[in-house]
């Protein structure tokens, strides 16, 4: 799955994962993202189904903080 914005590479989930993961923090506009690959029906894998829910469990548990900004 990749998601395209105007001037910005493309990304994997598995790269915002990673990133998120590193930096243990997560906007509002990468937690749409991920939900919306959840919700929406897009063709996710598995494993990068298993990679968002590990990540909005992080986020429950206060190991990612939810922030306002890109």
């Amino acid at each position: 799955m990749l998601w395209t914005q105007q001037n910005q590479p493309k990304i994997t989930i598995n790269q915002m994962v990673n990133r998120i993961m590193t930096s243990g923090k997560l906007s509002r506009r990468e937690h749409l993202q991920l939900t919306s690959a959840i919700l929406c029906g897009q063709k996710i894998t598995d494993e990068e189904r298993d990679q968002i829910n590990q990540i909005f469990d992080l986020i429950q548990i206060g190991k990612i903080k939810l922030i306002d900004g890109n």
